[in-house]
This record gives C-alpha cells, sequence and structure tokens, in this order.
C-alpha cells in the first residue's frame, strides 16, 4: 500500500475516532469493514488489509520520516493547486492537557510532555503545545510544530518563524 493512501487511510480513521469518538487503536479493522475501502484508497486494497498491526507501522514510517515534512509537503500542494498567496501569515499556539504518566518523555529528541503554563487554568495536568502558520488567504495550515509542555511562547514563535521561512522561501 503507498504511503499516501496510508497517510490518507489513518488521518480518516483518527479523525472519525479519535477526535469525534475516542476508541481504541485494536478496533482500528472495524472503522473499515463498512467502507468502500477500494474507492478511497485504491484497487487491490481490502478492508482486512487494514489493522491495527499496519496502523501500528505506518504511524511508525509517519515518525520517522517526519510529520512535519509530511504536512509541509501537503500545504505546498494545496498552496500551488489553489494559487494562495504565503506573504501574510498568522501564527498561534495551542496548549493540549493530557492525563497518564508519559516516562519516555523528551527522549530521543521527541517532544516533553510536562507540566507548564496553562491556558486551561489546569496546573495539575501535564501538556504539550502546538504552533500552528495559517495563511492569511483563507487561513489554510501551512506549517505546524509540536512543543514541549514547558516551553514559552516567545521561545517557540521565533523558532517556529525561522524554520517556516527556511520551508517556504525555498519552494513557494
Amino acid at each position: 500500500m503507498a504511503l499516501e493512501s496510508s497517510i490518507f487511510c489513518i488521518m480518516l480513521y483518527i479523525y472519525n475516532h479519535k477526535l469525534r469518538r475516542p476508541s481504541p487503536l485494536y478496533i482500528f479493522k472495524n472503522f473499515f469493514e463498512s467502507k468502500a475501502v477500494e474507492n478511497l484508497l485504491g484497487e487491490g486494497i481490502k478492508a482486512e488489509y487494514l489493522n491495527d498491526d499496519r496502523l501500528g507501522r505506518v504511524l511508525d514510517k509517519i515518525y520517522r520520516f517526519g510529520l512535519n515534512r509530511i504536512f509541509v509537503a501537503i500545504a505546498l500542494a494545496t498552496v500551488k493547486k489553489y494559487e494562495l498567496t504565503v506573504n501574510s501569515n498568522h501564527l498561534d499556539s495551542s496548549s493540549f492537557h493530557v492525563h497518564g504518566d508519559y516516562p519516555n518523555s523528551g527522549e530521543s529528541g521527541t517532544i516533553e510532555i510536562t507540566y507548564g503554563y496553562s491556558r486551561d487554568h489546569r496546573p495539575d495536568l501535564k501538556q504539550f503545545l502546538m504552533n500552528l502558520i495559517c495563511t492569511g488567504d483563507g487561513d489554510v495550515p501551512l506549517w505546524m510544530k509540536m512543543g514541549s509542555g514547558n516551553d514559552s511562547d516567545s521561545k517557540q514563535f521565533g523558532r517556529s518563524m525561522v524554520e517556516f521561512k527556511k520551508h517556504f522561501s525555498l519552494k513557494v
């Protein structure tokens, strides 16, 4: 199965089952049983091929390739297809609080899920941050970066703009 199809499949699943109605990953395969999988993902791809093992392998590939690289590639294609201007953009951050222990956070170049300034007034919960840059022409997301829960906006925003300009000034 092509990486593009796998990414589409995972995004569809995550949107439907993780954001709208949270469910365990082991029932990933059930989501596709009543769907026209070949129409969605391509000829020869059957619902029984889509299971939690494949989901895990694809998530590993996405991690190794880099979620930001995938996101930027999709954003660049969108900018070109719809002829959007990127000379005026908006940058904002959001914090997401989480429950539970994250013993490996901060290792191997990952973000640290930890305590930090809570915009939700929940200093008792750990969190992580997401910076998002959108175009002023239609508010299309162009770039995102996840950050550790204790990073400040002033630190993140400067780094985010430098990385964003590196990707977009060379490619658009």
